[in-house]
């Protein structure tokens, strides 16, 4: 049997766990089940270990086995890290900007300028990378990608260079079960006792690290509140939604679309004053990265797509 790469022995696995047994997986890759079965039992052969728990229902990878699909996973990024780098060498006309951004950061920041850039300059590749912000910085500033867009850029490293856009603000989502819900109002006011009682209800947030978490943490210790943090999500999509279930408080900064559906409770919206706490988005490079013109560009569509 021809030696498997890992690009394709990562996918076997991938459509062997998404259908959970060997018949639809090797239907699905358009190979016979006899063949995907010895391919797996080959490498377990190499290994001496064990990849596939056969004793589940679905199928499902052992522990030995997770430790080879990462190790799969990596060769795959670095042989695609590989590729691209080296295609500069080999087509001087190949230009690719990578850029790391926050899923839901990206959602509403990406479409102010970036349509823009690609129409000027069709021929350069854009590659998206949606890691959490720590992982972008870190790949920043080691170059692995060109840009880090993200928000509240104060704790970022000293390694990186990055260019600021105003401030903007953060509302808390407060649903119907809340106490402090107000009826037949969408927005609702703040002041100071009323933020100290808000921040004493039940709260659903980011995880620890995220920039939204940053500033709620420090609104925690201004008001001296024991927080009843009942849920963390890093997805911030994730916490609207089940804030709007009735599930806890929840802060969301302006840069998130909130849609009404048929079947969500009543909620309330509370803009938080601006010097109370607030964000401000920012687009950052190494300081050892020499910009391209179009990279200058780039940085400046961001910065004016904010007025």
């Amino acid at each position: 049997m021809a030696k498997i790469n890992s690009l394709i022995m990562l996918q076997y696995i991938d459509v062997l766990l998404k259908h959970g047994n060997y018949t639809k997986a090797a239907q699905n890759l358009y190979i016979s089940q006899s063949y995907l079965t010895q391919t797996i039992k080959k490498i377990e052969n190499e290994l001496g270990i064990e990849i596939i728990n056969r004793q589940t229902t679905p199928l499902q990878l052992t522990e030995a086995g997770k430790v080879y699909y990462q190790y799969l996973a990596s060769l795959v990024d670095k042989q695609e890290q590989f590729r691209k780098r080296i295609n500069k060498y080999t087509d001087p006309n190949y230009t690719v900007i990578q850029i790391g951004v926050l899923p839901s950061l990206g959602t509403y920041l990406l479409p102010l300028f970036l349509p823009e850039f690609m129409q000027k300059y069709p021929n350069i590749k854009i590659e998206l990378h949606e890691f959490i912000p720590k992982n972008s910085e870190e790949k920043t500033e080691n170059n692995t990608l060109d840009f880090f867009i993200g928000q509240n850029p104060e704790t970022i490293s000293q390694n990186l260079v990055s260019h600021i856009c105003g401030k903007h603000c953060y509302y808390a989502l407060i649903p119907e079960s809340s106490k402090l819900y107000q009826k037949d109002r969408l927005m609702v006011e703040c002041n100071h006792s009323f933020m100290k009682n808000l921040l004493k209800e039940k709260l659903i947030l980011t995880s620890h690290g995220s920039a939204i978490r940053q500033q709620i943490e420090y609104l925690i210790q201004k008001y001296k509140i024991k927080p009843n943090i009942i849920l963390e999500s890093s997805n911030i999509f994730t916490l609207v939604e089940l804030a709007k279930k009735g599930l806890g408080v929840t802060f969301i900064p302006e840069s998130v679309n909130i849609c009404k559906k048929p079947n969500d409770e009543d909620y309330n919206l509370l803009p938080l004053p601006l010097e109370l706490i607030s964000l401000s988005y920012f687009i950052a490079y190494s300081a050892n990265k020499t910009l391209s013109f179009a990279e200058k560009e780039l940085i400046n569509l961001f910065i004016s797509s904010f007025g």
